[in-house]
């Protein structure tokens, strides 16, 4: 009989129970932790839960196929997201489904007929020039009188610059405007004025909305656009969803923007710069001078005309009528002031960004205008019985895979499958405490394919166990007793055990990169619980059985234990054999 390795190996062996207490930690934090979070059930998905799934597949505009790339999709998706999201949706799902689909999943709670009109439309990116604006709200201050020297507070400035920055005291006599602080979306455009896009140089301070429309409004138009600037309340959701709705790019209209948790409004110019004249963004980190981060824009060579010629016509006018809104979706998310025109087709905007301000505008500037169009290809809901009656449907299809397993354990391996059940039962409750956390840490959510992948994993686990009870059967078949089989068994075993799940884990890590939607869900549920197998069977089984090998029970063979040695065919016990001892010879004197 082989004895246990000493050392470091043997201390393991002779001390199992530290394992057991370390998974038994480990159980007892992840439920801990999932009380504390209050998050106690998997997060479902729209097929288990109910919701509305939109998929819309990319048109490309004027038969511009090559605009139809994986880039300009990814861009799709962000800015789908971001319209989603104003909704006060957190947990909708947007994703790319093949070269040109894109799916949208909503859950239940949300109104789909409107999230179906934000998401489906093409979002475009302007520069306008700004004709007035003001705080609007509750929260907001009174507009200044034309005394006044601004219509903002005062505070950090947004400016944009080109090659030569304007002198300290040029900058300190502006006022400041909305920065580029990323916020929810709002809903663009208005009725009609169609306006020289930049206002008189005449006057000083901050105009009113009739003084500011000046230079081409006309008649009813005119008054209706300056009688909704006066009404509007942008620290409204609902107002802001719908403030400026269907303005075209030449027409004059209102917007909305926000910082510091303060809403503004304001009138706009018609569009002076499309964002498909942005070549390029960038936040970087002014080193030189530090004033901090700032937005670094490269315009095409169209672009850079135009953005040329309407910030020389700015730089005449007094705050805030030398600005410009930089209006995504209607929504402006900058409005910097510029004091000379800035030419070269290159320009920054600098401020008082925070890096996750200055990297949100410069995003907003490379991808908000898309050259796609979407067409709604088909709109599904599921409604939250029907998901009900999927998720009971997979749960009894776990059940009775499960009682399979069991009963399979029961009959053929008699006693042993009170270690390989109690294994399963340690690996569900990882699994569940594992799932319910990751719900709200990265918004995995528990899909009808994931609740497959879970059933498939049951036979996985199941299979690890047979794996390791085999071999020792096979040591005890060779004639050894049951404490050393379980140790000379493991080292064969574990091998084969990690082989296994390393193909089995591989499989799942392919099946999540080269798929989209709810496949995905299958994928990482089964490489989740691929894991966690490795973590049971090594901190569970393995000291669970080693234990056990110290029973009466287990290491006497009994005919219920399934190491009966008799039922096995095991061999004579091997003995061990001294060797003989050599005659010593003598001479004779």
């Amino acid at each position: 009989m082989a004895a246990p390795k000493k050392g470091r190996s043997a201390s393991a062996q002779s001390k199992p129970w530290r394992s057991l207490v370390l998974i038994l930690i480990a159980i007892v934090a992840l439920t801990g932790g999932m009380f504390a979070s209050g998050h106690t059930t998997p997060r479902l998905g729209i097929d288990l839960a109910g919701g509305t799934s939109i998929t819309l597949g990319a048109v490309p505009e004027d038969g511009n196929e090559a605009a139809i790339n994986p880039t300009n999709m990814k861009t799709a998706v962000d800015i789908m997201e971001r319209r989603v999201n104003g909704l006060g949706v957190s947990e909708a799902e947007v994703q790319t489904q093949g070269d040109r689909n894109i799916i949208v999943n909503i859950p239940k709670g949300t109104n789909s007929q409107q999230a179906r009109e934000q998401v489906g439309t093409t979002a475009k990116l302007y520069f306008r020039p700004v004709l007035a604006t003001e705080p609007s709200g509750g929260s907001a201050t009174p507009s200044p009188t034309p005394s006044e020297s601004s219509s903002a507070p005062s505070g950090d400035e947004d400016k944009a610059t080109g090659s030569s920055s304007p002198s300290p005291s040029d900058s300190a006599s502006q006022s400041a405007t909305p920065s580029a602080t990323a916020t929810t979306q709002g809903r663009a455009v208005t009725d009609a004025l169609k306006d020289d896009p930049t206002p008189s140089a005449t006057g000083s301070g901050s105009p009113s909305p009739s003084a500011s429309a000046t230079g081409g409004a006309n008649g009813d138009d005119d008054s209706k656009l300056q009688a909704e600037y006066a009404a509007l309340d942008c620290s409204k959701q609902d107002v802001r969803a719908t403030t400026g709705e269907g303005a075209k790019p030449t027409e004059s209209t209102l917007g909305c923007g926000e910082i510091d948790g303060v809403w503004y409004k304001y009138l706009l110019g018609p569009a002076a710069v499309d964002g498909t004249d942005v070549d390029d963004a960038q936040a970087v980190y002014d080193t030189q001078s530090g004033a901090g981060w700032k937005v670094q824009m490269d315009f095409t060579d169209a672009g850079g005309k135009k953005f040329a010629d309407i910030t020389g016509k700015l730089a005449q006018n007094p705050s805030p009528q030398n600005q410009f809104g930089i209006v995504l979706d209607g929504e402006v998310v900058s409005s910097p002031y510029v004091n000379q025109s800035i030419t070269g087709g290159n320009a920054e905007i600098s401020g008082s960004f925070t890096q996750e301000q200055a990297q949100g505008l410069a995003n907003m500037l490379s991808y908000g205008a898309l050259p796609l169009t979407f067409r709604e290809e088909s709109v599904t809901t599921v409604t939250a019985a029907l998901g009900g009656d999927q998720l009971e449907a997979g749960l009894i299809a776990g059940a009775i895979g499960l009682a399979l397993v069991v009963l399979y354990l029961l009959v053929y391996y008699r006693g042993l499958s009170f270690i390989a059940i109690l294994s399963l039962l340690v690996s569900a409750a990882l699994t569940y405490t594992i799932m319910s956390l990751l719900g709200p840490a990265i918004g995995f959510a528990l899909n009808l394919p994931a609740v497959c992948g879970a059933i498939v994993a049951i036979g996985i686990t199941a299979d690890s166990f047979i794996v390791y009870f085999e071999r020792v059967r096979d040591e005890i078949r060779e004639g050894r007793s049951l404490r050393p089989a379980v140790e000379r068994a493991w080292p064969r075993a574990r091998r084969t055990i990690l082989v296994s799940d390393f193909v089995s884990f591989l499989a799942a890590a392919v099946l999540f990169i080269v798929t989209v939607g709810k496949v995905q869900g299958f994928a990482f549920t089964l490489g989740l619980t691929t894991l966690l197998d490795v973590v049971v069977v090594f901190l569970f089984t393995k000291p669970l059985l080693t234990l056990m090998s110290r029973r009466t029970f287990f290491a006497s063979g009994h005919k219920w234990s399934g190491l009966d040695p008799k039922s096995l065919g095991a061999k004579p016990p091997l003995r061990r054999t001294r060797r003989p001892v050599a005659p010593v010879e003598t001479k004779e004197a």
